[in-house]
């Protein structure tokens, strides 16, 4: 009997386990859930303002940048605007795409 109750006991900490587990899981995976991927080469000062650690000002040097020297050809590029290095860079890579 008591080996019964030792038994179910272990088997519901390995099922709330499991759950904690998966349920973390779950959160980590949306963590990024509902934020965009916007083109450099086609995004507005406003969506280029909400990526983080861009703003408005370097938002507006990326479209003119842009409208300028053409499209970006890479990622790394956009890098050759005053104020966005690597920091901002590492911040944006997953939220950004050239194409």
């Amino acid at each position: 009997m008591k080996r019964n109750i030792f038994a179910r006991i272990c088997v519901s900490v390995v099922i709330l386990f499991a759950a904690a587990l998966f349920l973390g899981s779950m959160a980590f995976a949306d963590n990024n859930a509902g934020q965009a991927v916007i083109d450099l080469n086609a995004a507005t000062v406003k969506e280029l303002a909400a990526l983080p650690g861009v703003g408005k000002k370097r938002a507006q040097a990326i479209v003119t940048y842009r409208t300028e020297n053409g499209k970006f050809e890479s990622i790394d590029e956009i890098m050759k605007i005053d104020g966005i290095g690597k920091k901002t860079l590492t911040k944006i890579r997953e939220r950004v795409i050239v194409e």
